[in-house]
């Protein structure tokens, strides 16, 4: 969107009648996160494409690879994935396709199931660990100070408790 349509379109929105409008150091901030955590997230997927991966299908593999015996039921896994379960849903079915993860059916609960880590995504999850971590490494963690980390887990800290408790 254009500066000027933008602007346009600002006015008209800010006419409306009890709405607690962002500041501009709010407005700024928040569109400069959003800028970031995009370009972020599609640097990461450009390094792991070439393996053909991207940041979703490796978060999940990721997690399954630290969970106890490699597997955790799709819920959990939809809970520290942070996916919609539809979309979870979908991933995990690309990835069992592939090889890398196989749905086990609950035996205490004929409508749950995990998902568990085969010995090929394991390999996978080892291959593409170090691709990964130097991604972040170098998009995240090298752009900022200690002091600025500190600051930045805490906030991170701060904001997801109070979320967590809406």
């Amino acid at each position: 969107m254009s500066t000027v349509a933008g602007s346009k379109v600002a006015c008209r929105l800010g006419q409306m009648e009890g709405v607690r409008w962002l500041s501009a150091d709010e407005q700024e901030a928040w569109r400069l996160f959003l800028r970031f955590y995009r370009t972020f997230a599609d640097r990461l997927n450009e390094d792991l494409s070439p393996f053909g991966f991207d940041q979703a299908d490796y978060e999940i593999l990721a997690l399954l690879s630290e969970a106890p015996d490699r597997q955790l039921r799709m819920s959990e896994l939809a809970d520290v994935a942070v996916f919609p379960n539809s979309r979870l849903t979908y991933r995990i079915t690309q990835l069992v396709q592939r090889g890398f993860v196989e749905r086990i059916k609950c035996e205490t609960d004929g409508r749950g199931s995990f998902a568990h880590l085969t010995p090929e995504g394991q390999e996978t999850v080892e291959r593409l660990a170090p691709v990964h971590v130097d991604g972040v490494r170098r998009y995240l963690f090298e752009q900022v100070t200690e002091p600025e980390l500190g600051q930045f887990t805490a906030f991170l800290q701060h904001a997801l408790r109070r979320l967590d408790g809406d």
